[in-house]
């Protein structure tokens, strides 16, 4: 068998934005690039492309079935290593990586995740209640919400789904599960449907109540803040992130952090100081957001709320 992998499309995942992403890395033949969201390996796959003999990649994934999937992947120069990607740094340390040419965030769960119903991260399923990324750890959503208090469930719900009918979500199930046990997809969905009478045209009333838990389940936003400082750290002079971001909260993240990183110091005006003596930023803004094409959300309609952002990593100063 070849070293180098087959470019056989995936049939169950459609990567988003997947040529842009790769564009906006500017990929070195050579060069060490990282894909912490590994998923079915649509952007590894590419990247994988661009590369010679010489060059390498690095791929995270904390879901065991995406794990298990890159194992299909033979290519010397592609190493899966199954962990939360806020771990990063430690991942790089134990390989003896100390530098990378580029890092690829796609983060939010994938489709493979939402479309395997025993999985219980949609509504669309009559399915176990579950939620998890790494579904061999942690705790389910069934369990979370037989234990949870009125006031954190109502504080998840509206703080990660921007529910504003939190209040009246949370108090219907702490009322419901004292007649039963939620522990089903569709039990969940059904309370909330019965709560919520009113949302946007095409919009499940379930939505944002089953991304909210979803998300303080599995740490997402935690997961994204110990992460970002990590990429620009391990990132050489030029070298790129690209991260693609898939609603308002990890969006909205990412752009105050590229933001932050490429301002620098703040200092007042008039400040008695030399402008070598500045610490600028860590960070160049690469363009602005880029979103799928009419096109591609005619394709895939999951692309329809994605959103890309590049930074490119500055010289190292004298404060790095």
């Amino acid at each position: 068998m070849s070293d180098f992998i087959s470019l056989t499309p995936e049939l169950t995942h459609k990567t988003v934005l997947l040529n842009e992403a790769i564009e906006a890395l500017q990929i070195k033949p050579d060069g060490i690039y990282i894909d912490c969201t590994f998923g079915r390996g649509g952007h590894s796959r590419l990247i994988l492309q661009k590369l010679n003999v010489h060059g390498c990649l690095i791929a995270l994934d904390k879901d065991p079935a995406a794990v298990a999937a890159g194992q299909a992947i033979t290519d010397k120069r592609f190493t899966l290593i199954h962990s939360e990607f806020s771990r990063l740094t430690e991942v790089l340390n134990v390989l003896g990586v100390n530098e990378v040419d580029g890092v690829l965030l796609d983060l939010g769960v994938s489709s493979p995740q939402l479309d395997e119903m025993q999985r219980g991260f949609s509504f669309r399923f009559d399915a176990p209640l579950d939620m998890r990324m790494n579904n061999s750890s942690g705790e389910t959503a069934a369990n979370w919400l037989a234990n949870v208090n009125e006031s954190l469930l109502k504080e998840v719900i509206r703080n990660y789904g921007e529910e504003r009918f939190a209040s009246q979500i949370a108090s219907a199930i702490i009322a419901a599960r004292q007649n039963a046990p939620i522990v089903t997809t569709r039990q969940l969905s059904e309370i909330i449907a019965q709560t919520v009478r009113t949302r946007e045209p095409g919009k499940n009333p379930a939505t944002r109540t089953f991304q909210a838990i979803r998300i303080y389940l599995n740490q997402e936003l935690e997961e994204i803040a110990r992460v970002l400082p990590q990429c620009v750290d391990c990132l050489k002079p030029g070298g790129r992130i690209v991260i693609i971001s898939f609603h308002s909260l990890e969006d909205r993240m990412v752009k105050h952090f590229l933001r932050d990183m490429a301002q620098g110091d703040q200092l007042p005006r008039n400040l008695p100081i030399r402008a070598a003596e500045i610490r600028q930023g860590n960070l160049r803004l690469i363009g602005k957001a880029i979103r799928a094409t009419s096109q591609e959300i005619l394709a895939n309609p999951r692309a329809r709320s994605a959103v890309m952002r590049v930074a490119e990593r500055m010289g190292r100063g004298m404060y790095d």
